[in-house]
């Protein structure tokens, strides 16, 4: 039998506002418990280390919530072979700015679906991203919000940094946090439709 909508329990692994919003854009309103896993004791090649560590906070807050679909995701930008999540400091958010500014990079996102039953499913995204060339002053007027301090890579797509971003080739969600192409694969997969996500029957567009 299917399962209908509201009928599936859902848990985000994450504190990224933007993540959640994407998904209540998307007629899902998860609960959201924050898995308190350390990054910095992760370390790897990029795309391997976002889904490590995606994974990693699936699995840490499944292990507490043994009745719901739990989902962990964590994003890294690829510049040059190195893997660059949120930076340390308005100086080495300025430093990347420099480095990336007229040039392209790869944002990975990797996801993680832990089922009631301890099922799971992890996989990750990529999706290039082509950032602006721009100019000394709008890089420091870009860090005086601080805006780049809180995300992966120290831009976004959906806040103040989407002006810097000139194009993406793919995924446009992925660059935001959390694919939701992706995501529908990975609970078809798990034999949980989409739409048994949404909040309600009448979810969709809106406004």
């Amino acid at each position: 039998m299917a399962s209908s909508p509201g009928t599936v329990r859902l848990v985000l692994a994450s504190a990224s506002p933007a993540r959640l919003a994407t998904l209540r854009a998307a007629g899902v309103e998860p609960e959201v418990q924050v898995s308190g896993v350390d990054e910095s004791l992760v370390s790897g090649p990029p795309a391997e280390l976002a889904l490590e560590l995606a994974t990693r906070k699936a699995r840490a807050v499944a292990a507490q919530r043994t009745d719901a679909y739990v989902v962990g995701c964590d994003s890294v930008l690829e510049l040059d072979g190195a893997a660059l999540g949120k930076p340390r400091d308005l100086d080495d958010a300025r430093e990347r700015w420099r480095a990336m500014r007229g040039r392209s990079g790869v944002l990975h996102t990797g996801h993680c679906v832990v089922a009631p039953g301890g099922a799971q499913l992890a996989r990750g995204a990529r999706t290039t991203v082509h950032f602006a060339a721009v100019t000394d002053d709008e890089v420091e007027a870009y860090l005086a919000t601080r805006e780049p301090l809180a995300v992966a890579g120290a831009f976004t797509l959906d806040g103040l940094g989407g002006a810097y971003v000139t194009g993406v080739d793919g995924d446009p969600h992925n660059v935001v946090g959390i694919s939701l192409p992706l995501l529908r694969e990975l609970f078809m997969a798990l034999g949980v439709p989409w739409h048994a996500l949404w909040s309600s029957p009448a979810a969709g567009p809106r406004g």
